[in-house]
Order: structure tokens, then sequence, then C-alpha cells
């Protein structure tokens, strides 16, 4: 939708500059029609007289509507390129947004040119303006220069879960000025490139699903150890679909008031960095209990006066 809307502006646009380039088809009065051929003269640079026939405006319709099928085309390519793996798509959809400014630029100066408009001049108004606009815009230009910078450094993709500041979410698209991130609640974060700095990319690697959970302080540890490594394995039969390998007994982290802390580790992939946290408590849970090792908890004593 979004795209249909662009190429109705941009013939729009074109048709609106070829009609004031031909003053003659228009029902204004001779004064207004001589201003209106001082403008060609001074601004749109008409060559040779300036008259445009309903021929030239089919031709530079046909133009503009073959510069966005040949875009369409090549988008579809990229989209199919960029189906492989994670990397290939964030590097077609970086060059996806970068074609699609340069239709619009090829497409406005093609039509122009065939409606009589002098497109060199054009090109370097263009070019002008450009280099005017960038002294006002260099947040913009950082934008640009920092997205290449990412594609082409690996820094992250698209699909990688990454940490910015305090938010935690999936990278959706890297285009040439922003990024989108969208997190486990569906919200999305749009960060300009330039803006982004000191983030974490937590799919690199594997992630670390962590139990930490307490025993009381009459507990044999060698009979629990023999637990752990028995049972462990098992565990990791059930869910290979959350654990990348075989959970970890680390042993004893700590002594608290009223009890031993251990801590029980296993590697999983980023996304599932909750669920087999989740499940890895549940399961050393039921095995102590199983098992009849006590886990100690604040409980409350009452003393009745006689």
């Amino acid at each position: 939708m979004k795209q249909k809307k662009s190429i109705i502006w941009l013939v729009l646009s074109v048709l609106l500059i070829a009609l004031l380039a031909n003053p003659g088809i228009l029902p204004l009065s001779p004064a207004s029609k001589e201003s209106l051929r001082e403008l060609e003269k001074t601004h749109l640079l008409i060559q040779g007289s300036g008259k445009v026939t309903i021929a030239h405006f089919l031709t530079a319709l046909m133009a503009m509507l073959l510069v966005a099928a040949v875009y369409l085309v090549i988008k579809l390519i990229l989209d199919a390129i960029g189906n492989r793996n994670e990397h290939s798509r964030t590097v077609t959809t970086m060059i996806s947004s970068l074609l699609h400014y340069l239709a619009w630029i090829v497409a406005i100066v093609w039509g122009l040119t065939i409606l009589g408009v002098n497109a060199l001049t054009v090109l370097a108004g263009i070019g002008i303006l450009g280099l005017i606009l960038g002294f006002g815009a260099q947040s913009l230009i950082e934008d640009i220069i920092t997205g290449f910078f990412i594609i082409f450094e690996g820094q992250y993709g698209i699909g990688d879960i990454i940490i910015l500041d305090d938010f935690r979410g999936t990278v959706r698209s890297i285009g040439v000025r922003t990024t989108v991130i969208e997190d486990a609640g569906g919200n999305l974060k749009i960060v300009n490139n330039s803006d982004i700095r000191n983030l974490q990319n937590r799919s690199r690697n594997d992630s670390i699903a962590l139990c930490e959970i307490s025993v009381a302080y009459g507990t044999d540890l060698y009979e629990l150890d023999d637990i752990l490594n028995e049972n462990l394995p098992h565990i990791y039969e059930m869910h290979k679909d959350l654990f990348v390998e075989c959970p970890k007994y680390l042993g004893v982290d700590s002594f608290a008031d009223s009890g031993i802390n251990l801590k029980v580790i296993a590697k999983c992939r980023e996304q599932d960095v909750f669920a087999a946290k989740r499940m890895l408590n549940k399961e050393v849970k039921m095995l102590f209990d199983r098992t009849g090792i006590e886990i100690p908890f604040p409980q409350v004593v009452l003393h009745q006066g006689e």
C-alpha cells in the first residue's frame, strides 16, 4: 500500500511540473501564461519549445512505471536471497532501502527528461541542494554512515536479540536511517542508527539458564552430588528443545542463614533463556521432592503462653 501511494505521488509530481511547463493548455489569461513561460525559462529549464503533448505524458508515465516495475522485481529477488539466512536478510534489507530512494531519483529525472526538462541541470541542482541540506542534516548523514558500518562490520543482524540501554528485543529491520527492535510484548522501538551505542548482542553465543536453590544444612552433599549427576542427563533428554547441552551442577555457591545455596546451569539459545530457566527450576524442585532433599524456607514458631 505504501509503495502504491509513493508511485501515485511520483506521477502527480511529474505531471504537475509538465503542466506548468506547457501553460498553453491552462485556461489562463495571456499575462498569466507569459508569467509561467518566464518561470519555465528561469527555473524549469525547459529545452526547445517547451510544448508537451499527450504522447510525452504517456511516455513519461510508462517510464516511471518501468522504473517501479524494475524496482519491485529486484526487491523480490533480494527478498528471496534474504530468506537463506539472517545475515543475507540483513544485507538485502539495507540494499532494498537504498534502491527505494534510488528508484525515486531515477524515475523523477527520467520523467522530467522526457517532458523536456534539462536533466543535467536538475542533477546539478539536486547536488547543490544536497550540499546545502548536508550542513543542516548532519544527524541524517551520521545515521546513514553508521548503518553501513553496522551491516559490513556485522555488529548485529535481523533476528538477533540485542539489549540497548534497558530495552531487550529482537531486531526486525535495519534501514538506511533506523533500526527497529521488537520486545517480547510486541512493542517496537525505532532507533536512529547513530544513536546505537554500547549494545549487547545476545545472539552471538549460547546463553545460560541459571537455577539457584537452597538445601538444608543437614543435607549429605556427597549424596546430593550423586543425585544431581544421575538425574540431570534425564532432564536434558526430556527438554532438548530448550537446552543446548546437559545441565551442569556447579556446586555450593554460598552459605545462607537457613541453608546452603547451590547453582545449576544449562546452556540454551537466547530466545529460550527465560523458558529454559523456568523449566530448570521446575525440574530441580521436583527432583528434590522425589528424593527427599529438604529445601529450607522461613517458618514462624508460635509459643502459647500458660
